[in-house]
């Protein structure tokens, strides 16, 4: 059996790309394959598998910009060793360039990022992320997107030929993501200290504006004044702006209506309390929050220009947002939802059947058999 290198930033089983990646490393070692990590942190229960490797990475103060090129020169050290034996090498986007798979979870080129801070910082980060993500995927043998929305991205922005694009979607932990119960609803609600009122969540970063949270504000202070407007909202997750928007909500007298958790480990859980999600995102190449909140059988609205929107059927249309630049749009949404909150719940029932039925394993599977099928 071939050996496999993978190199990523993180292999967590916390979310996003991580999640992915550590879902395809934990696959291979279970396989019995033997596995080399090029990575900054790798989750212990991964690093403890027979036939795991770990090459850890120095990041300098936690920094993209600084630990970026000290891995891809530890993954292509890593590549001259095991290139001889005829491994099987696979990188995310532009962390490395070895000329074999290439599993975009974001696509830089197909974004500009709007940043209220750090933005010559942010200038320079993004200025390299797109020369070595347009240099790699250009090169790579295949290219593996976790959407059709990535694919026509990497096509139509990079040039790379459609013949070597495959589209494989992200699977999930049915037994992490489960449909949630009428006792662990209320368990989790009594965590989170909500009252009986329905509770509207965010999932998603508020380091820049990608994932439309200044939309949902905005939104969140038109329905706040309303007086039939009876939702609380919670936030999950942490970045630069998020100290910006708790000043705004105390200023416009709102705060009390919004909770903001920061970052957490436990969002099966908050999942559970929610009784809607809501991702106005202005890119999104997946949107793994949305995928699992809809596995937990719970409601989410989305960007219907986001990968995770491709396995919404017709019948759940109403929860797409065309423009996620309009709050007025979001609103009316919201509006809708809360006037037939547990129709809503029973509509996404079979699409969370659907997303539950494919596993971690099987995502895996494709993308072994994919790297295979190519080399």
């Amino acid at each position: 059996m071939k050996p496999w290198l993978i190199v990523a930033g993180d292999f967590t089983p916390l979310g996003g790309m991580d999640v992915a990646n550590h879902a395809l490393a934990r696959h291979l070692a279970a396989s019995g394959a033997e596995v080399h990590l090029v990575t900054h942190r790798a989750w212990p229960d991964l690093v403890e598998m027979p036939g795991v490797s770990l090459h850890e990475v120095w990041r300098p103060l936690r920094s993209h910009l600084l630990g970026g090129p000290l891995l891809a020169r530890a993954g292509l050290r890593e590549w001259r060793q095991l290139s001889r034996r005829h491994a099987f090498a696979i990188v995310n986007g532009g962390n490395c360039r070895i000329p074999q798979a290439n599993w975009v979870h974001y696509l830089h080129a197909a974004y500009e990022p709007v940043l209220v801070r750090r933005r010559t910082k942010a200038r320079l980060a993004r200025r390299g992320d797109l020369l070595r993500e347009r240099d790699a995927l250009r090169e790579a043998r295949v290219v593996i997107c976790n959407s059709r929305r990535t694919r026509n991205d990497v096509a139509e922005r990079l040039g790379v030929h459609e013949s070597r694009l495959e589209v494989i979607y992200y699977g999930c932990d049915p037994s992490r993501f489960p449909p949630v119960t009428s006792d662990e609803r209320t368990s989790a609600r009594g965590t989170l200290g909500a009252s009986d009122r329905p509770l509207v969540g965010f999932v998603g970063a508020l380091g820049d504006r990608r994932k439309g949270f200044d939309t949902l504000f905005a939104a969140w202070l038109s329905l706040c004044a309303r007086s039939d407007w009876d939702a609380d909202l919670v936030v999950v997750g942490s970045g630069a702006e998020r100290r910006f928007w708790q000043d705004r909500a105390r200023e416009a007298r709102i705060d009390r209506r919004i909770n903001f958790l920061g970052f957490r480990t436990d969002v099966p859980a908050i999942l559970a309390a929610l009784d809607v999600l809501v991702h106005p995102a202005r890119y999104e190449a997946y949107g793994l929050s949305v995928h699992e909140a809809i596995c937990r059988g719970v409601p989410a609205i989305v960007s219907a220009s986001a990968g995770v929107a491709e396995h919404y059927p017709a019948a759940l249309g109403g929860l797409l947002i065309q423009d996620p630049e309009n709050p007025r749009e979001l609103v009316d949404r919201l509006l809708a939802w809360r006037k037939d909150i547990e129709g809503h719940r029973s509509r996404v029932e079979k699409l969370g059947a659907q997303l539950r039925a494919r596993t971690w394993d099987h995502m895996a599977g494709d993308i072994v058999a994919c790297i295979e099928r190519t080399a």
